[in-house]
């Protein structure tokens, strides 16, 4: 039972933690994988000791977990909008009642602070809530036609749906895949990333307490093979994928075959401008906090922030200043504001992208180097510290693809017209953020930022209000918000005769 998980929560710490329990999930209950071959470690980021074993599901546990989620819809799909919203709102509270709990397990399994961790649990029971209130107001039109006659359109849901996430915030995509599904009517088979497995079953077992039926919300572990599986399957409605844009093309591919529909949410390299008008200090904390929250590895990150040249010294010397003052370390203590990167290969690729912008004319103004913190059970961790790079350009590799980490490229401008077009020129368009105290010119810019959103004076502010994804190869579809319903749902239109049939024959 993943509760006894859980309540070892309290008295863990990092290095500590085994989890010995299946991992995966659907029928109500947690599954042991039926063969024990092809198991992969899942490491701690923090120490480099392995936390688990993920052992990718086959065919035939894909299709069980497939069945026993669409036995499920049968049953959920028949339920009134406000009996789902019963439901979910009640795994809401259990998601408040063990955030902590959750929170700790996260941060071990991820890397990233607890500070955070809690901040995602926090947004999870949320969304849960706000599709729980949208639950009980889907519907659809009533249409008059001539001589008495009249149709209605349905909103009905899609069937089984199929969540892929990702390793950076594994509990939120869970969460923000699984509940507008949900209140649509949906049952939602989901695949967490196999390098962050062991919190996904956990929301599985809290919408069962709920008192979901059983198999509404399945877990199934593996990688590229069990998702080509999932994409596959017939009687998969819909795949909703967060990932890398190579991985996105071949999960669109995969259900093409079968025209399922999808949504994509893939990669970035967003632009942040901050013009000479723009209130430095806010400007400052911005750029912080569009590069660095879990060690820069967010799609929607600002790293390449564009500095209008009259305020670039001031802003170079603030930013660095506040960069190197960044504690890394252990995720589970408050204090720290900086935990591991996800795995070694992760930071290896990191760091090589710091080594090749140096060999292309980028200056280290601070960090992108291996970082050992001084508790000997981190030293096989995967710590790097947080880096600046200037003398950027628009054409250098650390400014074109997506790093993945903490590392912000700086690059100066002079006019509107011309960071207009630098920042639109790139294959991603997912967010983007200005900074200025010109309202009219806030307001230009955002109309002009090829991107799904812009920021005006905040960054990676993601309200679960509101929708997010991406324009250009960062994707389509949206998450969050309420058009996010219509991605989860159809339409079906009604027609009624209530006189008699004119026929041509």
């Amino acid at each position: 039972m993943a509760q006894s998980t859980l309540d070892s929560m309290p008295g863990a710490s990092t290095g500590t933690v085994v989890v010995t329990e299946p991992l995966n999930f659907w029928g109500g209950k947690r599954v042991k994988p039926r063969e024990e071959k092809n198991a992969e470690p899942v490491f701690e980021p923090a120490t480099g000791r392995v936390l688990c074993q993920m052992v990718p599901c086959g065919a035939e546990e894909v299709d069980e977990a497939i069945q026993s989620a669409y036995a499920a819809y049968q049953k959920w799909s028949k339920m009134s909008g406000m009996e789902r919203a019963r439901v979910m709102l009640e795994a809401a509270r259990i998601m408040r009642e063990r955030r902590e709990k959750i929170a700790k397990l996260e941060a071990i399994n991820n890397g990233k602070t607890i500070t955070e961790a809690l901040v995602n649990i926090d947004i999870s029971w949320k969304i849960i809530e706000y599709y729980a209130g949208l639950a009980g107001t889907l519907a659809g039109q009533h249409i008059q036609l001539p001589g008495g006659a009249f149709a209605y359109s349905r909103r009905e849901p899609l069937g089984v749906c199929v969540g892929i996430g990702a390793w950076n915030f594994p509990f939120v995509i869970a969460t923000m895949k699984s509940a507008p599904a949900l209140a649509c009517g949906n049952a939602i088979v989901y695949k967490p990333s196999p390098m962050a497995p062991v919190t996904a079953v956990i929301l599985a077992e809290i919408y069962k307490e709920a008192g979901v039926p059983d198999g509404l919300f399945c877990v199934v572990q593996g990688g590229a093979e069990t998702g080509s599986l999932l994409c596959h399957h017939p009687k998969v409605a819909k795949v909703s994928f967060t990932g890398s844009v190579p991985t996105g093309k071949k999960v669109m591919e995969m259900s093409a075959k079968s025209v399922k529909q999808v949504t994509l949410e893939l990669g970035g390299k967003s632009p942040l401008i901050i013009f000479k008008d723009c209130e430095l200090e806010n400007a400052v904390k911005g750029a912080l906090m569009a590069n660095f929250l879990t060690q820069g590895q967010v799609c929607c990150n600002g790293t390449r922030v564009f500095v209008q040249r009259e305020i670039m010294p001031q802003f170079l010397e603030e930013v660095v200043k506040r960069t190197k003052a960044i504690p890394v370390g252990d995720p589970l203590l408050g204090s720290t504001r900086m935990g591991p990167l996800i795995s070694k290969p992760q930071l290896e690729k990191v760091l090589g992208f710091v080594s090749q912008a140096k060999k292309e004319g980028a200056r280290v103004l601070c960090g992108g180097d291996p970082f050992v913190p001084s508790d000997p059970k981190l030293k096989g961790g995967y710590f790097m510290s947080p880096c600046v790079l200037d003398n950027c350009r628009d054409d250098m590799t650390c400014v074109k693809e997506e790093i993945f980490g903490p590392v912000m490229s700086v690059l100066p401008f002079d006019t509107e017209e011309e960071v207009i077009q630098r920042a639109n020129n790139t294959t991603f368009g997912l967010a983007s953020g200005v900074f200025t105290r010109d309202i009219s010119r806030a307001h230009r810019v955002a109309a002009s930022m090829e991107a799904g959103t812009c920021f005006i004076n905040n960054y990676n502010n993601n309200p679960m209000e509101l929708p997010f994804g991406g324009y250009k190869m960062s994707g389509f579809g949206r998450e969050n918000g309420q058009v996010t319903i219509e991605y989860y749902s159809q339409l079906k239109t009604v027609v009624v005769e209530m006189g008699d049939v004119e026929s041509l024959f």
